[in-house]
Order: structure tokens, then C-alpha cells, then sequence
């Protein structure tokens, strides 16, 4: 298996429906995205993201794996984590998610801003699947402002917000925060986030 994951090419559904059938797959692949190859992390990455969403409850019992790559000091390692317990959610039957919620939003304030940026935009989907946190996850996004990023880099991941906030909008409970926080960001320091920030409105402003 590590001969195959070390290629540059990969058939992601035909090492995924080995693993589905293999358990001993399954946890080279877990191993493999702990590796220090770029090229194994990877590729076990893109497997175990596929079964995250196709075969989800696969997964969901290897949670606790997850779970504790939200306190590495591995960037790489929190961004892994922070995408395969987003598709788990969806079969979160033991509010797993709940328990650990506070140490998943903390990384809106995590040294890198890689974290803070795909936390808040794999927000949408979490609400989707756990709809009673959704004001609970609504206050953490429209608290970007005290994280201690530098205001640039706050600007850029609040387009990350921005994005989520237009996915879970029409139920959204908290309409005018959530607006009041896209129209100001029309005068982000960000093209990237003035751009979603714009295309929101257009949607959603009545």
C-alpha cells in the first residue's frame, strides 16, 4: 500500500473501496497522513477524504484519531482534522462534535491562519448537521475581530466566514448581525473578502 500512496497518481475510489473492505487498508491510510512523505500525507488524505464523504460512518468510529490532530502542533495535521470531523458530523449520533466544539472553534485563533480559515469555511456544512449550534457557531464567526491575528489576515479570514454565512442564510436566526458584519467588510483591506463580501448583498440583501 505505501508503494501505491507514494505515486503521484492515485486512484482515490479504488484505494478507498480497498480500505472499505480491509481494515489493516484503513489504518495505513491513518498512518499515512501522519507521514513525513508530502507525497503519502497526501494521497492517504485524499482516500480518507472521500470515505469521509461517501462512507462516513466508517470513519466516525475512528473520531477520537481525529480529535486529537486538533491539538497538534502540526499545522497540516489541524487542517486534516479539521475537514474529515466537518463530513463527520453528518453522523454524529453521539454529540461527539459537542465535546469538542470549543477546541474546534478555538483554531479561529490558532497561530496560523490556515486553521482560522478553513474552520470558518467548513462552518456552513457543520450547521447543515447540527443545526441547534448554529447561533453558537453564527457568535464565533462574528468574532473574528478579537482573535489575535494581524488585521489583514483577519480580513482574509473572514471571507472564509463570509462564504459560510451565504450557505446558512436563509435560516440563519441572527439575519442582521450576520448583515451588519458583511457590510463591513465591503471596506475590507481584502479583494478576496470586498468581492464576497459584495456578491452576499447581491444575493441576500433585501
Amino acid at each position: 500500500m505505501l508503494t501505491e500512496l507514494s505515486k503521484k497518481s492515485i486512484n482515490v475510489k479504488k484505494v478507498a473501496k480497498r480500505a472499505l473492505e480491509d481494515k489493516s487498508v484503513l489504518s495505513e491510510l491513518l498512518e499515512g497522513v501522519l507521514s513525513k512523505k508530502e507525497t503519502i500525507r497526501f494521497n492517504s488524505f485524499k482516500v480518507l477524504m472521500f470515505i469521509s464523504e461517501e462512507h462516513p460512518k466508517v470513519l466516525y468510529a475512528r473520531w477520537d484519531f481525529f480529535a486529537d490532530l486538533l491539538s497538534s502542533p502540526n499545522t497540516y495535521f489541524k487542517y486534516i482534522a479539521i475537514y474529515i470531523i466537518t463530513n463527520l458530523t453528518k453522523v454524529d449520533t453521539k454529540s461527539r462534535f459537542e465535546t469538542i466544539f470549543n477546541r474546534f472553534y478555538a483554531l479561529l485563533d490558532d497561530k496560523s491562519m490556515i486553521p482560522a480559515s478553513h474552520v470558518a469555511g467548513n462552518s456552513a456544512k457543520i450547521v447543515k448537521a447540527k443545526p441547534k449550534l448554529q447561533t453558537k457557531i453564527t457568535n464565533k464567526l462574528l468574532a473574528i475581530d478579537k482573535t489575535h491575528h494581524h488585521p489583514e489576515r483577519r480580513d482574509l479570514i473572514k471571507g472564509y466566514a463570509i462564504e459560510a454565512f451565504s450557505d446558512y442564510f436563509e435560516g440563519a436566526k441572527n439575519k442582521r448581525k450576520i448583515l451588519n458584519f458583511v457590510q463591513a467588510q465591503t471596506e475590507s483591506k481584502s479583494p478576496r473578502t470586498r468581492k464576497k463580501a459584495k456578491e452576499f448583498l447581491k444575493k441576500w440583501e433585501e
